[in-house]
């Protein structure tokens, strides 16, 4: 038996459109909430949320209940910490922080098993081999692993097309507010000239045939990156969806009610 299909990798290397969600709240009843919504993708947050990896575990348990996938960022793209992540069963891992093709190289070999790669074998204990069920594990799990590296300042951007030879990444996800703040807008990921370098950046991440991602919650901006070419794209993020709904309803209820 081999190691479980991955739909988002299948359906990002096919050109078709994943809708994404980033879940912040750390919390397995939100993501169980959240993975019946409707969105193609769940993003588990381990580098500005406070997850960690029983947490994540968690997450990923109650997303594989439902019909839509689990990506996890790690907080750094660290071998041990990705060889955790992926014995714990995560088969997408975004790395923050990519800054040249060296460090995308690594982050290859951290998801590969030797002789190709450095990935530590220890499958009998791990969940993603269903503690040994999954007989073909070994040999199978690297082609249902999707490597997505998050590019996301001036570093980044000079060296992206050494970023995108790299044979074995599947994709490379934009992130605007520290590329902004890089950029010297910080806190104005929306900036037209932060966004005319966004633009660059898919163009260029799309015409290397590899996917390309971003998050934004500018519905505009959505639409406009959909049409440039970009195959997986987070369009809300929980904490903000609560907090913003949980602030109407009070003003809401003082209004109706004072």
């Amino acid at each position: 038996m081999p190691a479980p299909r991955n739909p988002f990798k299948h359906a990002i290397a096919k050109g078709e459109l994943q809708l994404g969600c980033w879940l912040g709240l750390a919390d397995p009843y939100v993501a169980e909430i959240s993975a019946g919504a409707g969105f193609d993708w769940l993003l588990i947050d381990g580098e500005h949320a406070p997850n960690d990896l029983r947490s994540i575990v968690a997450q990923l348990q109650v997303i594989a209940a439902r019909d839509t996938h689990a990506v996890v960022r790690p907080p750094i793209g660290e071998t041990w910490l990705i060889k955790q992540l992926l014995d714990a069963g995560a088969q997408s891992l975004l790395i923050p922080m990519v800054e040249s093709a060296e460090q995308a190289q690594a982050l290859v070999d951290a998801v590969t098993y030797p002789p190709q790669g450095g990935r530590g074998v220890g499958s009998a204990l791990a969940r993603a081999s269903d503690f040994a069920a999954i007989g073909d594990y070994l040999t199978s799990a690297r082609d249902e692993i999707c490597l997505l590296a998050q590019v996301e300042n001036r570093k980044g951007l000079d060296a992206l097309d050494d970023i995108l030879a790299v044979e074995g990444l599947d994709g490379v996800f934009i992130g605007p507010s520290d590329l902004a703040a890089d950029l010297g807008f910080i806190g104005q990921a929306g900036a037209p000239e932060v966004k005319k370098v966004v633009v660059s950046a898919l163009e260029k991440i799309v015409a290397s045939g590899k996917a390309a991602g971003i998050l934004t919650l500018d519905t505009d901006f959505q639409r406009e990156c959909r049409d440039i070419g970009a195959r997986f794209i987070a369009t809300d993020i929980d904490v903000s969806l609560f907090a913003r709904n949980m602030r109407n309803a009070a003003v809401s209820a003082r209004n109706r009610l004072s």
